[in-house]
């Protein structure tokens, strides 16, 4: 946190302490304000906010967080000082889908899962925006909004700023005439939409929020901003890339939480990976850049090529190989200067920009992916049918994803659907092995229905029905066992087939003696 806005945060904290000495309270809500209440729109600004997650910043006293809880939404209310943090925990600690917390608002931003939400009445100019909206672009899901008012013109008349600089503005400590001195983000609306543009929003509206007393001129302006639906990529830098790195791979790391993207120092979200040595297989490479770049390990067993994608930047002609990673161990962590904060990211919540091979790549992977970026020429393995282009990527029959990779992704939507109707883990795996049962019992009738045994019902099978009855039941029984085991669940699958199996199966050992007998 810049000293500047640590400055602010000491001059809230003595405010929350005056506060906390006065001991008033102020009555709840019974209608949303946005700083002038006589002259502001509610709540309706927000729309439907029932079962969205929600974050308020710089919530203070935590009543437009609780208001909106009340409504039912997921409301995380941050603020910075530690004695306004205080006031909203002694009020409503333990209020139903309301979350308090004490820290800095871009860390937490950075940190946290994207929200659906993030609204502030007023505290977004006690913050650096160039500092705040980069976090905040991709604290927001695609399609997310960001509601907030600024002070426009003080009480004074002196109107908004020109430049994307802070201003000192007095904070008069309630009850009393002591004034404390605050630095203030007041910019006029243009700059305030230059900003929200730059980092990836879209400005909708502005609504001027003016006190109706004459003798003050205190305005303010409500805006209402949105991320867009699809994700953005670009290049690092508007250079071509040197003609020796323009074969590498691009490696996704997909698990129940996400894909694996590492932040550059030039801003863009990206896949590990790296150029290609003259003696690396891809998986080879795929698995030392992983390494190199994210601390994570794999083996080249574990990783699948899925194909070629073959652009041109400037004079350059790059081929980037997407692989897979079915497979790996450890946790990501920042092993090279200019890309770190790994961190696994979901599917529908991708950070933006992302550089453009990782998102060719990850089109590549999966075409539904709402990714715009440069099209590419991409080759799947396995394809008969020529070659394809990233924007005609959906039309392709061939699947890319692994099947381990397929799992994941069915039972993290399974755990998390059972998670929100409040079924703890272990009851949610029994559920899931009854389901089991009831698999391997379809399969059952299927066989009675293509024998025809049932005298009441006759030949209602085919021997194709009874295949489809099987393989939902291996996917059934795949998906719990990753909704028990997790990432391991890969590991332990193998572990245990190669145990079963050598009960059944000639050894190495017994297949070569076999064979120079028969030579």
């Amino acid at each position: 946190m810049p000293d500047i806005e640590k400055d602010n945060r000491a001059t809230w904290t003595a405010y929350g302490t005056h506060q906390l000495a006065r001991g008033i309270g102020l009555p709840e809500l019974d209608r949303w304000a946005w700083d002038i209440p006589a002259a502001s729109p509610g709540a309706e600004v927000l729309g439907d906010v029932t079962g969205l997650r929600v974050l308020d910043l710089g919530s203070g006293l935590g009543r437009h967080a609780a208001f909106l809880a009340a409504l039912g939404a997921r409301v995380t209310a941050v603020d910075s000082s530690p004695t306004q943090h205080q006031r909203a925990a002694a009020r409503y600690a333990g209020t139903p889908g309301l979350r308090l917390l004490c820290a800095d608002a871009v860390d937490h931003l950075r940190a946290a899962d994207p929200y659906d939400l993030v609204y502030s009445v007023s505290g977004v100019p006690f913050m650096d925006p160039r500092r705040l909206l980069p976090a905040l672009a991709n604290g927001l899901r695609p399609g997310g909004r960001f509601v907030f008012t600024a002070l426009h013109t003080n009480s004074r008349g002196d109107g908004p700023s020109s430049q994307v600089v802070p201003r000192p503005e007095m904070l008069r400590l309630p009850g009393t005439a002591q004034d404390h001195l605050v630095h203030m983000w007041v910019l006029a609306p243009r700059l305030w939409e230059d900003l929200l543009v730059e980092h990836g929003l879209i400005l909708d509206s502005v609504t001027a929020i003016d006190t109706p007393q004459p003798d003050n001129a205190a305005s303010y302006r409500l805006y209402a901003a949105r991320r867009p639906q699809r994700v953005p990529s670009r290049p690092r830098t508007p250079a071509p890339p040197p003609p020796n790195a323009a074969v590498g791979v691009g490696v996704i790391v997909h698990g129940p939480h996400g894909v694996l993207l590492g932040r550059h120092r030039r801003g863009t979200y990206e896949l590990p990976g790296g150029k290609v040595e003259p003696d690396e297989t891809f998986p080879e490479a795929a698995v030392r850049e992983l390494a190199e770049e994210s601390g994570l390990m794999a083996d080249p067993s574990h990783v699948r090529v899925l194909g070629t994608l073959l652009d041109r930047v400037g004079d350059v002609v790059r081929v980037t190989v997407p692989v897979l990673v079915t497979l790996w161990s450890g946790t990501p962590q920042q092993r090279e200067e200019a890309l770190g904060a790994w961190r696994f990211w979901p599917t529908d919540r991708l950070p933006g920009p992302l550089f453009v091979p990782s998102a060719q790549c990850l089109t590549a992977w999966d075409p539904t992916l709402p990714l715009d970026h440069p099209t590419a020429s991409f080759q799947p393995y396995g394809s008969p049918t020529g070659p394809a282009t990233t924007a005609d990527a959906a039309k392709s029959v061939v699947n890319t994803n692994s099947t381990w990779d397929i799992i994941s992704r069915l039972a993290s939507r399974f755990s998390a659907l059972d998670t929100a109707r409040g079924i703890p883990p272990e009851q949610q795996w029994t559920l899931q092995i009854l389901k089991l049962t009831e698999e391997v019992g379809e399969s059952a009738q299927a066989v009675i229905g293509a024998w025809g045994t049932n005298p009441r019902k006759g030949r209602s099978h085919t021997w194709q029905h009874v295949q489809e009855e099987v393989v939902d039941t291996a996917i059934t029984s795949l998906v719990t066992l990753y909704r028990m085991l997790g990432d391991e669940a890969p590991r332990f699958f193998e572990t245990m087939l190669t145990e079963k199996a050598g009960k059944f199966l000639p050894s190495a050992s017994e297949v070569g003696t076999a064979v120079a007998e028969e030579t």
